[in-house]
């Protein structure tokens, strides 16, 4: 084996009460954070559903920034869980102080276009001059604060590169609680604050964000952490963002793909109507509730697959994967059942319209079909990142949201009309989990076979 840090929890401790552990704080902090999205938009259909309709089109946008945060940061996490297992530390240490640096850079970049192009962003979606007032407001804000979304998205990684999921979920906790508190207040004016309608609710984002920020960035810098951040003597190594990315690229455009399919779905369903647009936008929200927890348990999975990897203990490999794909399984399974069971309470939560509650009950069962093979899928896909392998995972996602989803949607709206098109999620998911678990099967063949020789 290589020398590394052998008593080293992710190295040593039994598996599935080590993934407990490591996963639980960001299954607890990904509900908190689903809640938030769930609570901002039934605060902001409190507007009108025109309110909710701009808010869905300004979240494909959203998601393009998440995109770069989630795609740098499992390229970070990956590459420092590597590197520690390889005994490292100091080279990890440089890999944090790049990436802090690179999410300033991004933030920067985001408020430009959060000053100059708001409106042409929105108008990509959609040409009513309602829809495009609202989600312009709203996404300006969000576009111009960025950086205080980058920076702890990103900064959490570092520290769960290393096996340490509790500070981010407690700076995931007091982001999302703040937001929760903030978002009444700001909207709708109570008590001193000022009513500023749909922009409150960005506002409302943008502060938690500062402040979650400030708290990771302080126990990133003043933390006893296994890697240490500092940016004396630093200097810019290519080869350290080279290495981020050979994991995040890949992972930052399957993030991006899922933007461009939300927006392309969007712009289909603006055919039909603005209520339309809010049931696909309260899908998206409701869906988190299913699906993050699924994320939360990859922030533990890939650290101990990682880790392992770096070590060559295929034996802990195994048996990590096993226990990931069992739980992630058991989770989407839950929401398929609560999905299919109770629809209708769930989308009465955002407006009790006869015409909201027809779209919505329809879309949330037939997409809730593909959940129970969604949730292997995910953690599918976080194998391929954890053992530096990121280009599997996005070319499974090019695929399955571009050239299945898409077209599928639109050739089912032109075949049978909305109701149609909700069935392209199911079948694009169930096409796209047969061809991953096949890739990923030969994968972890070779992989394993290499393992062995080297351990």
């Amino acid at each position: 084996m290589k020398n590394g840090t052998r008593d080293n929890r992710l190295g040593t401790e039994p598996i599935i009460p080590l993934l407990f552990k490591l996963a639980i704080p960001s299954i607890l902090s990904m509900f908190i954070q689903s809640m938030y999205n769930v609570v901002d938009s039934i605060f902001v259909a409190r507007l009108g559903e025109e309110a909710l309709a701009a808010l869905s089109l300004a979240f494909p946008i959203q998601m393009a920034l998440i995109a770069i945060a989630v795609g740098t940061g499992v390229g970070t996490s990956s590459l420092i869980s590597r590197l520690l297992g390889q005994g490292r530390p100091e080279r990890a240490a440089s890999v944090a102080s790049h990436v802090l640096l690179l999410a300033l850079f991004y933030g920067v970049i985001a408020a430009f276009v959060g000053i100059f192009l708001p409106e042409r962003l929105i108008g990509i979606f959609t040409d009513d001059p309602m829809l495009i007032d609202y989600g312009a407001r709203y996404i300006s804000i969000i576009l111009m604060g960025a950086a205080a979304m980058f920076i702890p998205m990103i900064a959490n990684n570092i520290l769960r590169g290393e096996g340490n999921t509790v500070i981010p979920m407690i700076t995931m906790l007091i982001g999302s609680i703040l937001n929760i508190i903030l978002d009444p207040l700001l909207i709708f004016g109570y008590g001193f604050f000022p009513e500023m309608g749909i922009e409150g609710a960005a506002m409302a984002t943008v502060l938690s964000r500062i402040i979650s920020g400030t708290f990771i960035v302080i126990m990133l810098l003043k933390g006893s952490n296994q890697v240490k951040v500092t940016f004396r003597d630093f200097e810019l190594d290519l080869s350290i963002i080279k290495g981020i990315y050979q994991v995040g690229l890949p992972a930052v455009v399957m993030q991006v793909l899922a933007s461009v399919m939300v927006g392309g779905v969007n712009t289909i369903l603006d055919g039909y109507s603005s209520t339309a647009i809010a049931a696909m936008g309260i899908y998206f929200r409701l869906q988190s509730f299913v699906f993050m927890p699924v994320f939360g348990l990859n922030q533990g999975y890939m650290p101990i697959v990682g880790y392992n990897f770096g070590y060559n203990n295929a034996g802990r490999v195994k048996k990590t994967m096993k226990a990931g794909f069992m739980m992630g399984f058991a989770f989407t399974v839950l929401g398929f059942i609560i999905f299919q069971v109770f629809p209708e309470q769930l989308i009465r939560l955002f407006g009790d319209s006869p015409e909201l509650i027809e779209i919505g009950v329809k879309a949330l069962r037939t997409i809730s079909l593909a959940f129970p093979v969604i949730g292997p899928a995910i953690v599918g896909g976080t194998t391929f990142q954890a053992l530096g392998k990121g280009m599997p995972s996005l070319i499974l996602s090019f695929s399955r949201q571009i050239i299945i989803l898409l077209p599928l949607a639109f050739l089912l709206a032109k075949i049978g009309g909305l109701d149609l098109i909700w069935y392209a999620f199911p079948v694009a998911e169930f096409i796209a989990v047969v061809w991953m678990a096949i890739w990923l099967k030969s994968t972890l063949k070779t992989v394993f076979r290499v393992m062995e020789r080297e351990s």
